[in-house]
């Protein structure tokens, strides 16, 4: 038996557009099969979407990454910056969101359908089913990696042989690896997940 969970998300960021910097904010809601019987487990996968979406994600901003110029002027500021393949519309931000979510919680549990909608959409709202085409997200990148990248560019200033490197968050980093022995931060978690065992026993 596969159990159903959903929680939503809002999120803030930036996106820049044909040379235009908006800020824009975001409504997602996600549903899950919980794939693991493991409740540890369950909490972890969870947890990780929560730091991905607002520790690495939150205040970034989306960048087509053909917009190089945009892309190195941001970097150059500081700015944190997700590249995407596409155009930053709602509907390209959503299958990535599902396919990154899904890689980092490694089949404990599995987004199956995503409903994201912004300020900027105008009450649209975007759907994605795990079954439908993940158009340019299906060339392996950054958002097929269970690590906390939002993008893979890299940023050398202008004039300048040095190449800036940013230091990567691991799970282990958060006490978010599968291995983590850090009972009072699961303790500290624990009331954020509904926890499901299943028990075959009972045949339900």
């Amino acid at each position: 038996m596969t159990a159903r969970i959903q929680r939503s998300f809002d999120l803030q960021m930036g996106v820049h557009f044909t040379g235009v910097f908006y800020m824009n904010i975001y409504d997602i809601d996600l549903h899950f099969n919980v794939e693991t019987e493991n409740i540890k487990e369950q909490t972890i996968a969870l947890e990780r979407i929560k730091f991905y979406l607002a520790e690495c994600l939150e205040n970034s901003i989306f960048v087509y990454d053909n917009e190089e110029d945009a892309i190195e002027r941001y970097l150059s500021a500081n700015l944190k910056v997700s590249v995407l393949p596409e155009e930053p519309y709602d509907q390209i931000i959503g299958i990535m969101l599902m396919t990154k979510l899904n890689a980092i919680t490694e089949g404990r549990l599995v987004i199956t359908d995503i409903s994201i909608s912004s300020r900027m959409s105008d009450g649209v709202s975007c759907m994605q089913d795990i079954e439908d085409s993940i158009g340019p997200f299906i060339v392996k990148d950054w958002w097929n990696e269970n690590n906390t990248k939002i993008n893979s560019y890299k940023y050398s200033p202008k004039n300048k042989k040095i190449l800036k490197l940013t230091k990567l968050v691991e799970w282990s980093d958060v006490f978010l690896n599968w291995d983590n022995t850090e009972e009072p931060i699961i303790q500290d978690i624990a009331n954020e997940i509904v926890y499901v065992n299943f028990d075959n026993k009972t045949g339900k």
